[in-house]
């Protein structure tokens, strides 16, 4: 089993900064690609950002630019970096642990979650 467990949600300003953390723990063999997803009311759960083990990212279009993802192997954690926040960017954000081949595959792995709001 692996935990996951995302932190640094919280409300901000449009055109504000947050950032997110996802630490791993438990009974982890190795960490491959991690990647962190967003969930508005009524809407599915989609992709934001992918990285690989190497550092090799992948990005939502709706995104790019914005957000970077990052990780520290050593210490099994992956970072969201969102700069110029829009209110379309509110969501629930997930961390998820999976493997990259041209694109992502999500385990069933994930954090609980944590809410992003982006409000005036």
């Amino acid at each position: 089993q692996v935990q996951l467990v995302e932190s640094g949600g919280g409300l901000v300003q449009p055109g504000g900064s947050l950032s997110l953390s996802c630490a791993a723990s438990g009974n982890i063999f190795s960490i491959n690609a991690m990647a962190w997803y967003r969930q508005a009311p009524g809407k599915q759960r989609d992709l934001v950002a992918a990285i690989t083990r190497g550092g090799t990212t992948n990005y939502a279009d709706s995104v790019k630019g914005r957000f970077t993802i990052s990780r520290d192997n050593a210490k099994n954690t992956v970072y969201l970096q969102m700069n110029s926040l829009k209110p379309e960017d509110t969501a629930v954000y997930y961390c998820n642990v999976g493997s990259y081949s041209g694109r992502y595959y999500p385990s069933k792995y994930w954090g609980q979650g944590t809410q992003v709001t982006v409000s005036s």
